[in-house]
């Protein structure tokens, strides 16, 4: 069932544990903190001789709106919701592509033309040259899916083992090497089959469709390292004793894989060798362009020569053997429009005000769409005069285990589509779904940074490493919170500065920017995301990643919406309000408040330039991780303004500020210091697990104290401090 709109829809359902990584961290909960009655305050150092970064607020602090339930835009995007939204200050806006998570073809614009226009069905591009403003946008299934699960509501299903013979999968054409000018078999399309655990097999049967594969493998997988398909498929793969298959017809009898059954839980088809055939005669030569398969059979022949299929058959997620394809082909019907959600049109999103004058993010669907779809997008925009810059290609490929190769393949066709509709625009993602370090100690190729190295190699060895402008990726540091989530705050800014390390060891650089296209507590319903924890965690990982030189970041979770249950322990959500029943953006949660102390209180608001410094306390648990972290920010007025975040769940600290100027520690505030405070003074959380509403939602307190006075920061608490410092 489709809920109030959340980015934890979009994975909640996906992944089938959550990963070890989180696991561990979990474990960790019971942590012991130094104690409480030091003889003197807490000491936070400012660095001033290293900067760490130099960004512009109203380009750097962004959130970013979604796709939603069917009816559910126009009611959370009203004038009076957006006022509210936008009064948390932040300034640059992206636009998230629920399409892509869902496995469809995104009909940017209703209007539009058919590759087969007299059956209503084929290939669409959406109309560049419509004059009617477009309000909404929306998604249509692939009749040609290949994947048991996707990403949003994961409500569809695999054509390989649906137990109809009339349908079929069928690859990407635009991965053929008639549109890539490589041969498949050097980056080939693959199907995998997860049996659930291992079985006997020994035999497979498959119903091919047209085009079919002249030339295949069977393989059966192991995972090396930790077995985790949260994160990643098997990666050591092992060819059958007769698993090396080539053919020049369509045969449909089972064909022997092994004289003796092996046992078998993760099987691959990997498909080399295209016959480039299609089912009737069409002048469309994606027609007979990869390869389509019916229906799969895998089991066993027995001595007698009978075939015994252990593959589960259905039309549902949850009765059919789990599938993953390599791609998909894009072609998809009139009749194929997904009636449950639906997209903010462009025109809406642009006048609404959302966007602030600026350019927005802008997404170009890539894994289940057409260059020419996206290309007319960008027509379209270009055409308005609406201001894009920066173009975003397709959203968390790794997430659906696409090839980084495949999707450096798409990438490349899809700016080169992009550039001859706009050529000012700069083009890059993957808008990775997490950057998960790798699981196998000194195997960075498990990784993250081992599938963005093989995108950049694909690229570098193009020639097209230009072409790659930006990085992007989402950061949800957390599962759900059904322990303490209090070890998890001492951990997130490690956990950041160690997986973008990570990336950097595969081949990430400074050399273009860095962009958090989403961030958030959780990607799973949390209440965490509705209280305190939340607001603490965005906070730190947003300055922790502009001090490692991050460039933008942008809030999920920027509409009104509803708690949501995904887990026995808990409920949340990713939003700044909560939605009353009216439809309007109600009681402020968490998030709200801490953004805007961040967006308002701790920068200059504007467009000129802050100088971000190194800052550390000396406050930290058993650990070694600071109980109390600290940002120091040279603003643009003057003025140095810390943010201060004290994990400690349960007891208040007194900080003292010092600054570290040439040789000297001794420089402290020079002048009346200004205290702007967000704690459970403020904020209180009612203690319903079900039905959590807020007791009080307050505005941060603001107070001064005197010069060189310490300031007590209370249990769980987000304090920006501001003042003058004498110079060196």
């Amino acid at each position: 069932m489709l809920t109030s709109d959340s980015h934890l829809q979009r994975y909640s359902l996906v992944k089938p544990a959550v990963s070890a990584l989180t696991i561990c961290l979990l474990m960790l909960a019971g942590r012991s903190y130094v104690p409480a009655n030091r003889e003197q305050p807490v000491t936070v150092t400012v660095d001033t001789n290293t900067l760490a970064n130099r960004f512009i607020p109203s380009q750097a602090l962004g959130a970013g709106v979604d796709g939603h339930e069917l009816g559910e835009t126009v009611r959370q995007l009203s004038p009076a919701n957006i006022a509210a939204m936008r009064s948390a200050g932040l300034r640059p806006l992206t636009y998230r592509l629920r399409t892509e998570l869902a496995g469809e073809a995104w009909h940017w614009n209703p209007k539009g033309t058919w590759s087969a226009a007299e059956r209503r069905q084929g290939y669409w591009t959406s109309d560049s040259r419509n004059t009617n403003a477009i309000k909404l946008s929306y998604g249509y299934r692939l009749p040609r899916r290949g994947n048991t699960i996707d990403q949003a509501n994961d409500d569809g299903y695999s054509r390989i083992d649906d137990g109809d013979v009339r349908s079929f999968w069928k690859s990407n054409p635009y991965l053929d090497e008639h549109f890539t000018g490589e041969k498949n078999s050097l980056h080939p399309q693959w199907i995998m089959i997860d049996l659930g655990e291992s079985k006997p097999i020994n035999a497979i049967r498959i119903d091919w469709a047209e085009p079919f594969a002249k030339k295949f493998l069977v393989q059966y997988g192991d995972f090396v390292g930790e077995e985790d398909l949260s994160q990643r498929l098997p990666t050591d793969w092992h060819e059958f004793p007769a698993g090396n298959i080539q053919t020049t017809t369509v045969g449909r009898q089972p064909i022997r894989l092994a004289e003796q059954t092996l046992q078998v839980r993760y099987l691959r088809l990997r498909l080399d060798e295209s016959s480039g055939t299609s089912l009737r005669r069409t002048k469309d030569i994606r027609d007979r362009l990869g390869f389509a398969i019916r229906e799969i059979y895998l089991g066993t022949i027995d001595r007698a020569g009978r075939f015994h299929d252990v593959l589960r058959h259905g039309i549902e997620r949850n009765t059919q053997t789990t599938v993953y394809v390599s791609s998909t082909d894009p072609w998809h019907r009139a009749i194929d429009r997904d009636e449950n959600t639906e997209q903010p049109g462009f025109d809406f999103i642009f006048g609404s005000g959302l966007t602030n004058g600026l350019p927005m993010l802008l997404p170009a669907p890539v894994l289940y769409d057409t260059p020419e779809n996206a290309a007319a997008e960008v027509r379209y925009l270009t055409a308005r005069g609406y201001p894009i810059d920066r173009v975003e290609l397709g959203e968390e490929a790794d997430g659906q285990f696409v090839d980084a190769e495949h999707y450096a393949q798409l990438y490349l066709q899809f700016v080169d589509a992009l550039r001859r509709a706009n050529p000012h625009l700069h083009f890059g993602g993957p808008s990775l779904q997490d950057i998960e370090q790798t699981q196998v100690p000194g195997r960075i190729e498990f990784g993250k940074g081992g599938w963005l190295g093989r995108f950049l190699k694909y690229l570098g060895s193009h020639e097209r490493l230009t072409d790659f402008s930006f990085f992007s990726f989402e950061w949800y540091p957390f599962g759900d919170d059904c322990d303490r989530p209090g070890a998890q705050l001492q951990d997130a800014p490690i956990m950041l500065t160690d997986a973008l390390g990570e990336l950097q060891q595969g081949r990430l650089t400074h050399e273009i920017p860095w962009i958090i296209s989403e961030y958030g507590y959780s990607a799973f319903g949390a209440r965490a995301e509705i209280d305190l924890e939340g607001a603490l965690v965005n906070a730190d990982s947003v300055a922790r990643f502009l001090t490692l030189g991050g460039d933008v970041v942008y809030l999920y979770g920027y509409e009104a919406s509803r708690v949501i249950k995904e887990t026995e322990c808990s409920v949340g959500n990713n939003m700044m309000f909560f939605l009353d029943e009216r439809g309007h953006a109600g009681i402020p949660t968490a998030t709200f408040w801490g953004a805007s102390l961040l967006a308002q209180d701790w920068v200059k608001p504007g467009n000129e330039t802050h100088e971000l410094f190194p800052a550390a306390s000396d406050l930290k648990n058993s650990q070694g991780e600071q109980i109390i972290t600290a940002y120091a920010l040279h603003r643009p007025d003057g003025l140095w303004s810390l943010m201060l975040i004290n994990k400690d769940p349960n007891l208040a600290h007194e900080v003292k500020v010092a600054f570290h100027k040439g040789s000297s520690m001794n420089a402290t505030f020079d002048s009346v210091i200004d205290v702007v405070q967000f704690s459970g003074e403020q904020y209180l959380l009612s203690s319903d697990r079900e039905h959590p509403q807020p007791i009080k939602s307050n505005p941060p307190s603001r107070f001064t104290i005197g010069r060189g006075s310490p300031v007590s920061l209370p249990a769980y608490s987000l304090t920006v401090v501001r003042g003058s410092v004498p110079p060196a």
